[in-house]
C-alpha cells in the first residue's frame, strides 16, 4: 500500500536579534525545543525548518499551534 503524502505545515516563528552574540535567534511558541539562531535570515530560517523537521519526526508536535497575532504592550520604567 502506497504511504500518504506528506502534506506542509506552517508554522510562525518569533525573531529577535540578540546585540550580545550577535546572532539571530528564532522560537515557534508552542513547540517545546524548536528554538535555534543564525548569522543571517535565511541561515535562521534553515536552522528554524530543520529543527521543526526534527520535532515532527520525534513525534514532539503533530499539528502547528494556532497562531493568533502578537501584541506590543508599553509599560513605565
Amino acid at each position: 500500500m502506497p504511504s500518504q503524502p506528506r502534506v506542509a505545515k506552517t508554522f510562525t516563528a518569533y525573531v529577535e536579534w540578540d546585540p550580545e552574540t550577535q546572532l539571530y535567534v528564532g522560537l515557534v511558541p508552542g513547540v517545546p525545543g524548536a528554538h535555534t539562531q543564525g548569522a543571517t535570515l535565511d541561515e535562521l530560517h534553515r536552522n528554524l525548518k530543520e529543527v521543526l523537521e526534527l520535532c515532527i519526526e520525534e513525534g514532539v508536535i503533530e499539528e502547528p499551534p494556532h497562531f493568533v497575532g502578537l501584541q506590543q504592550v508599553e509599560v513605565d520604567g
